[in-house]
């Protein structure tokens, strides 16, 4: 059992104990009162018998602390709430990240702590993996599996931050399994490629910019976002090459120019050497406008060509956070429908995921570089949609 001992010269208790080792140690309590002394003495040999035994955590070892600090001071600890530590975090992130990426977690952020309510006031250390298990499976009635495990992931970073600066002791979002993305259809709904019939009708029903927009898509299987982007730097005409960085990625990507899309960068070019592609496209870019607008607008563009029924503005009665349906047919099947393309005319996995940018471990490992020449011969076999 702990005890009290003062010395001649000093004004303060000294907590008498047992140290993790055997060995009786002796420490300042700081103070002159001999009951708050005596239960500080107390924790002390609470925690270095706990530390002998190796249970000692370091959330333990921060409740002693602040408790010892609790009854020197008549006043808590001050601890990181959810509420700050999630708040500060999402800060320092728009100085880090991309604003595209800043606007994600912030909605990630924003979301959560609207659902813990006011359990954000309480401390960061508070915060476990049932009740963010709890979120993910509030988050599962209404979203995608694989919407539900960004927001898991954003979460698992932000805690893991924490952990790494000593703010808590394990991440507890690590726990917490992600969904099984697998599961992803709806009564019999899943994302396809586009048909050749669909693909001419959907460039018949394009203005200039949007048969460019999705000449792009087909024949490189860049994504929306990366298409509104493009400025003439970009397109190096001499060597029929267009080269960019994905921005989800940060890889730079150097692709081939089909025959189709480089008789449209021909047709196009002007006099700005710098200026965009795609003038109204890369303006929402610039205004930081997200590209579900362009989706949108493509979407428009499929009912017009007849390919997708035109979208309703009456209430389903399912309310806003019903569960959103995904179409089978958007822009990013251009994608899918290029992979499509390229394996039909004959390109292997490996050649088919370089040009569009799709990254694979074990191709990483057995491939470090696809000469060029192989990937124009692929793209130069693939069907021109643009004539007949």
């Amino acid at each position: 059992m702990a005890s009290l001992k003062r010395f001649p010269d000093s004004r303060y208790w000294y907590a008498c104990f047992t140290g993790p080792d055997g060995r009786r140690r002796q420490q300042s309590t700081k103070e002159t009162n001999r009951k708050r002394a005596q239960k500080i003495a107390d924790h002390y040999e609470e925690a270095a018998r706990l530390a002998h035994i190796g249970l000692l955590t370091e959330r333990h070892a921060r409740k002693v602390i602040g408790e010892i600090f609790q009854i020197a001071n008549r006043e808590a600890l001050q601890q990181d709430t959810i509420g700050d530590y999630f708040s500060r975090w999402i800060a320092s992130k728009k100085t880090r990240v991309n604003h595209k990426s800043a606007v994600r977690y912030s909605g990630v952020v924003d979301t959560f702590l609207k659902w813990l309510g006011p359990r954000t006031a309480i401390g960061l250390n508070h915060l476990s993996s049932a009740d963010i298990a709890r979120f993910r499976d509030n988050l599962a009635a209404k979203h995608s599996p694989g919407s539900v495990n960004v927001s898991l992931a954003v979460l698992q970073t932000a805690l893991q931050d924490a952990f790494r600066d000593g703010l808590i002791d394990v991440n507890e979002a690590a726990r917490v399994q992600k969904l099984d993305e697998r599961i992803t259809k709806q009564d019999g709904e899943g994302r396809r490629e586009f048909n050749d019939a669909e693909l001419r009708a959907i460039l018949k029903a394009c203005d200039t910019e949007w048969r460019g927009m999705v000449l792009c898509g087909l024949y490189t299987g860049m994504r929306l976002g990366d298409i509104s982007r493009l400025c003439w730097p970009n397109v190096i005409l001499e060597a029929q090459e267009l080269r960019f960085a994905m921005e989800k990625t940060g890889r730079a990507m150097v692709i081939p120019i089909a025959e189709p899309l480089y008789r449209y960068f021909l047709e196009i070019a002007g006099d700005d050497p710098q200026g965009p592609l795609f003038p109204r496209a890369f303006s929402l870019h610039k205004r930081r406008i997200p590209t579900s607008a362009l989706s949108n607008q493509f979407y428009r563009i499929m009912t017009q060509a007849g390919i997708v029924p035109k979208r309703s503005n009456k209430s389903t009665g399912k309310g806003r956070n019903a569960r959103r349906k995904t179409g089978t047919l958007s822009f990013h099947s251009l994608r899918h429908t290029a992979t499509t393309l390229l394996k039909r005319a004959g390109a292997s996995d490996v050649v088919a995921r370089e040009i569009v940018g799709h990254d694979s471990p074990r191709v990483s490992r057995v491939y470090s570089h696809i000469d060029t020449a192989t990937l124009r011969s692929a793209i130069n076999k693939m069907p021109d949609l643009t004539v007949g």
